[in-house]
């Protein structure tokens, strides 16, 4: 998918509809946490090719590779580093095989969990080479786009943007974690990050995971009227309560996160889905929803 291509997509009137969680979906299906969730996807091929299915077949317009956290840094902690490559192709490989020509697929990326200095002591070079060495391989892969997400700063997201750039020419998507007020957890806030991007040449921004959809409709708003890229909400199913076995339970049942994300769409979010807490079932009820409201029968 061209950078145009793309534009075009997210500009024709329509909300682009995402899949929703993954990970906490895969917890329901058997994963057991604390694990690599790249490496158990990839010796567990039956169970995300499922999750992936339900979600093209629930309306997702993209999907994304379960490579949220393969790139180097995060695979040296669980001590996978060698299989980087491996991980990387194989999960892409397979969510083709398994979107089909339905959907676009995106190569996903996140934190590494190192702040740069002088909050941490990762440095801006080490960074773009974690960044670099992935997103090549999802490109050479054959994503169509890339998609960083659940960001926590302002300059690991602009160490991002660079190397996208010096990689390839994908459209690329940056959304961030905050606050309901936009500020972000290493400092400033979502919507300065958001026009610094832009100037940057990000394709979209926004907010994913987060809050609960009920509380993001001020921050989505005030991204719209910041900056003129198209904006992302992909957020949590409400607030989590954890129980006493460690579980965390997400409160918010899908018609009632249908209806925020049209609150959502409203305030000037173009490009919508969910994260942690959501299934299959709520982008279904989400696309029935939009689909309501487009033709005016809501």
């Amino acid at each position: 998918m061209t950078r145009q291509e793309f534009s075009l997509l997210t500009w024709k009137g329509e909300p682009v509809l995402l899949d929703g969680g993954t990970g906490s979906c895969l917890r329901e299906r058997g994963m057991p946490v604390g694990v690599s969730t790249e490496l158990w996807v990839y010796e567990h091929p039956d169970v995300i090719g499922q999750l992936q299915r339900e979600y093209v077949d629930a309306g997702s317009q993209i999907l994304y590779a379960p490579t949220f956290g393969a790139n180097r840094a995060t695979l040296r902690s669980a001590g996978i580093d060698d299989r980087l490559e491996e991980l990387n192709r194989a999960l892409v490989r397979r969510t083709i095989e398994n979107a089909g020509d339905r959907v676009i697929v995106a190569g996903d990326l996140s934190t590494t969990g190192k702040a740069m200095e002088p909050l941490g002591t990762a440095t801006y070079a080490e960074l773009l080479a974690v960044y670099e060495e992935q997103m090549r391989i999802l490109a050479d892969a054959g994503v169509q786009l890339l998609v960083a997400e659940t960001l926590l700063a302002m300059d690991e997201a602009m160490v991002i943007c660079d190397a996208a750039r010096a990689v390839c020419d994908l459209p690329l998507i940056i959304s961030f974690t905050c606050e309901g007020d936009g500020n972000l957890y290493f400092g400033g806030n979502i919507f300065e990050a958001a026009a610094a991007l832009e100037a940057m040449g990000v394709d979209a921004v926004g907010v994913n995971c987060s809050v609960g959809p009920d509380q993001l409709a001020s921050v989505v708003k005030t991204l719209h009227e910041t900056v003129t890229v198209p904006i992302v909400a992909k957020p949590n199913a409400g607030m989590p309560q954890i129980t006493e076995t460690g579980k965390a339970v997400y409160s918010m049942g899908a018609e009632d996160f249908a209806g925020h994300l049209l609150d959502l769409w409203d305030c000037g979010a173009s490009i919508i889905g969910g994260c942690c807490g959501t299934t299959p079932e709520y982008i279904r009820v989400l696309r029935e929803a939009l689909a309501r409201r487009m033709t005016g029968s809501d």
